[in-house]
């Protein structure tokens, strides 16, 4: 073999390697593109022109879809917004009330719509206490439940007798989860 067919042949298979090596490159760096602009991105022509711009600009297509694409992950997003979601729910927790379901305000003693008993005064201090409490917070005395008693016998009363026992515990259960205020009747 002659000297110039040697180093001719090493040429060759440099330049071979270096091809392949830069053509193995350019095919990652369209794929890393792609995988990448899919994961920030549902939308197909998005993800397909920034693959296609790599693919053509090499280079300066990666450089210039670094510069371009969007800022966080669909994953990110996600989260994010869930994160917003939960500190939303946190700050613009409304009461409701449990006869009609409108929002009602936190120092309502009943519902203007439904008449719904939704809090009680304290028999000591007055302030308004939820109904299932039998001692105030504010001043520590414990709320007597003769008069809450009271207020359910003439309710009960004041009821048609039901004609059998799962009418009456269904009436009864009816009446101790929803106190209603007397007076104007609802639509």
């Amino acid at each position: 073999m002659n000297f110039d067919q040697t180093i001719s042949q090493w040429i060759l298979y440099i330049a071979m390697a270096s091809g392949a090596v830069v053509a193995s490159m350019w095919l990652g760096i369209v794929l890393w593109t792609w995988r990448d602009m899919r994961s920030r991105s549902r939308d197909v022509l998005a993800q397909g022109a920034a693959a296609l711009m790599v693919a053509v600009l090499n280079v300066f297509g990666l450089i210039l879809y670094l510069m371009l694409r969007p800022r966080e992950t669909l994953s990110e997003a996600y989260e994010r917004s869930l994160e917003e979601e939960a500190l939303l729910q946190g700050i613009e927790e409304k009461p409701i009330c449990p006869g009609c379901g409108r929002p009602s305000n936190a120092n309502w003693q009943v519902c203007p719509h439904c008449h719904t008993r939704l809090k009680k005064p304290c028999v000591q201090c007055g302030q308004l206490l939820d109904l299932p409490w039998n001692l105030c917070p504010y001043c520590a005395t414990p709320q007597s439940s003769a008069e809450g008693e009271q207020r359910s016998r003439a309710r009960r009363a004041d009821r048609r007798r039901p004609t059998s026992a799962k009418e009456a515990y269904a009436a009864e259960s009816a009446a101790e989860q929803l106190e209603f205020v007397e007076g104007d009747d609802v639509n």
